[in-house]
């Protein structure tokens, strides 16, 4: 992928590459909008293929968190970071020190906060070069990592999602399958089991699994055998593009509702396949918008409850896209997109 190519496909602002070689960062921050305020979105670690798919990847989740904003009604725009690297080798004080001074240089364009593979302790280092940087350990003024509110608000996402499905939100004695439970997905699976859900988890590292089991109870399931559950709910919640044309005739559940970024592959196809199998779909910028809801947050100096009741919100969102797509006759995706475009074009046009 070319960068201008790319930036004009999703219609970026900006797209910043950060190289500092005495710790080894090679990192890519993308801002994809600031029309209803300065971007937010995590620092994600990854050790990608190739420098391409790391582009590909932070355009579109920028794009995703713009979105995510505009449809929970905040003041933010959308930006995202990457930084290229396999966490259990590159991870350091010096790395996140030096991602902190590259974030500083944007001088509040952007700002950054944990995501896959990155912890409060990486954002404290962070936050030694810049104040641009949320998701920080309280005794530096923040709300910590919120991966508990970003569980919240999926777990309020799949009891939308259960209602338009079975008639009600409870989440009793229903089957949720959870890709995916070493941060948000473990939160989840508590939330979930604490109101009496059967538990299904899949996951690459053993570790993860260990301990969702060992706390919380439930079932382990191969990898290759995720897709083909039967059960109420398929909840990814780690890496994205796992719903996609191979995995979609493997399908037997009514719902996929998880905390993942960009969980189709493609959207406007996948989530037409999905609708004309008649499998709801929760847009993944809309469940998942708790974590954003936590930063925000944060950043105006409300605590975690204020988040946790923020995030709770989220149901009623999710409900009234459900509603939208099945009156309108479209996916999701596209009762989704609708609303966020409305409020940034509404914003766009009165800055004019």
């Amino acid at each position: 992928m070319k960068p201008f190519e790319g930036m004009n496909q999703l219609g970026h602002e900006q797209v910043v590459f950060c190289n500092d070689q005495s710790s080894g960062l090679k990192a890519i921050i993308a801002i994809h909008s600031t029309a209803l305020g300065p971007s937010l979105g995590g620092c994600r670690l990854y050790p990608y293929g190739s420098e391409e798919d790391a582009l590909r990847d932070v355009l579109r989740l920028s794009r995703g968190m713009t979105y995510k904003a505009a449809i929970t009604g905040l003041d933010l725009g959308g930006g995202k970071a990457v930084i290229i690297g396999n966490p259990r080798e590159v991870k350091s004080e010096a790395l996140f020190r030096a991602f902190g001074r590259f974030v500083d240089s944007l001088g509040g364009r952007y700002i950054t906060a944990e995501d896959m593979n990155t912890t409060e302790e990486d954002m404290n280092a962070v936050r030694q070069e810049t104040r641009w940087v949320t998701g920080v350990a309280a005794k530096q003024g923040g709300l910590g990592d919120p991966s508990p509110v970003t569980a919240w608000g999926v777990f309020q996402g799949i009891r939308a999602c259960l209602d338009e499905v079975y008639g009600t939100p409870d989440v009793a004695n229903r089957t949720v399958a959870i890709q995916g439970v070493g941060s948000v997905g473990f939160h989840l699976a508590r939330y979930l089991k604490e109101r009496g859900a059967n538990l299904l988890f899949s996951d690459i590292h053993e570790g993860n699994l260990k301990r969702a089991v060992g706390e919380l109870g439930g079932d382990v399931v191969p990898g290759d055998q995720y897709f083909g559950l039967k059960c109420d709910v398929l909840a990814p919640c780690a890496i994205g593009a796992v719903v996609n044309p191979k995995t979609i005739p493997q399908l037997r559940v009514p719902i996929i509702a998880g905390g993942a970024n960009n969980i189709l592959a493609v959207e406007d196809r996948d989530a037409a396949d999905l609708t004309e199998r008649g499998i709801i779909y929760a847009p993944d910028y809309v469940i998942n918008a708790g974590g954003l809801i936590s930063v925000n947050c944060e950043l105006r100096g409300f605590s975690m409850d204020k988040a946790m009741e923020d995030a709770t919100n989220i149901y009623s969102t999710l409900k009234t896209v459900l509603e939208t797509a099945k009156k309108e006759g479209t996916t999701t995706v596209q009762a989704s997109d609708a609303v966020a475009l409305g409020r940034l074009n509404r914003a766009k046009h009165s800055s004019q």
